[in-house]
């Protein structure tokens, strides 16, 4: 049986570095003992921004990834 947890991402990850303020920091941080956000403060940040970005899609202020790709 394969181990619980998110699926495997399909899409290629690239690293990035973002500089954030402490209390940004500690708020990540407080989120990751709930387990709802990552095991890390960086997932935490990482999922957090992913689902801002869908928010933003589901509003039809940003594009989806594959329609931008589409327009190139």
């Amino acid at each position: 049986m394969p181990p619980a947890g998110r699926p495997k991402n399909i899409l290629k990850t690239v690293p990035m570095r973002i500089a954030l303020t402490e209390p940004v920091i500690e708020n990540l941080e407080a989120l990751v003992p709930s387990g709802l956000y990552g095991k890390s403060a960086p997932e935490a940040a990482a999922l957090l921004i992913a689902k801002g970005i869908q928010d933003l899609q589901k509003e039809g202020q940003l594009p989806r990834w594959y329609e931008s790709k589409k327009r190139k």
